[in-house]
């Protein structure tokens, strides 16, 4: 159905796919039978500007979250060489007020983590990350925040990233990457997105999917268009100055 086609293609980006570098035993590849596997590299082949072949980047973000799959994607694709930096990004959900814990593999990462922000460096670490490689920034509590936030600590290190990868939730690319893009407007984004269980070739088949999906739709515009008043892009050009 076009409709169905048109907000997949708009909310789903893909720059980097899953599956490129992947470690055996993965988790889209746990999840997914081998027909669902087909049925993802069909709207794969269709998500718009898809690069096979990305360049190397300058640094990696990692806006924060409660699932380990995107610290695990950010230290894979750093082991594999595509940026030299890592920066996960999250205090906690402003909307909670706590790290409520792990949602994924508790098993393996079960410690009581205060913060998104050390709870994904944790995962890379334990993935084989150098913690050098890792610029964390542990304040951010919402999309917007955790750029504008890591704006301000590479800022601080003097590092202005040329191009940087996006490693995100599938449903949340677009979001990211306009946040991202406003607060480096100089820099090009590649996305490397992780999907769980709303993907681009399912989200409309069940009531989770509608609801992530089509509430990213509606977080685009009223959550974004503060961003945009000249009020805080005033607040955003005196931060930047003050590096």
């Amino acid at each position: 159905m076009r409709i169905i086609d048109d907000i997949t293609n708009f909310i789903f980006l893909e720059d980097i796919s899953p599956e490129c570098p992947m470690e055996e035993g993965n988790f889209t590849e746990e999840k997914h039978s081998t027909e669902e596997r087909r049925s993802m590299e069909k709207y794969r082949s269709i998500a718009p500007g898809r690069k096979e072949n990305p360049a190397k980047a300058d640094a990696i973000f990692v806006p924060g979250g409660s699932y380990p799959e995107l610290p695990e994607r950010a230290a894979q694709l750093w082991k594999a060489g595509y940026a030299p930096y890592i920066v996960p990004s999250g205090k906690y959900s402003v909307t909670m007020g706590k790290f409520t814990g792990v949602k994924s593999k508790a098993d393996i990462y079960g410690k009581n983590y205060a913060f998104e922000c050390e709870f994904y460096t944790d995962v890379m670490v334990s993935k084989g990350v150098d913690p050098d490689s890792i610029i964390p920034e542990a304040e951010a509590q919402f999309t917007a925040e955790n750029a504008r936030f890591s704006r301000k600590v590479l800022d601080a290190r003097g590092i202005r990233p040329k191009k940087a990868i996006l490693c995100c939730k599938g449903y949340h690319s677009r979001r990211c990457l306009m946040y991202y893009q406003l607060n480096f407007p100089e820099t090009e984004f590649l996305i490397a997105p992780v999907y769980l269980d709303v993907a681009r070739e399912n989200w409309y088949q069940t009531d989770r999917g509608q609801r992530k999906v089509l509430g990213e739709l509606a977080r685009l515009g009223t959550q974004f268009t503060p961003e945009l008043t000249p009020e805080w892009q005033a607040l955003w050009r005196q931060d930047i100055k003050k590096g």
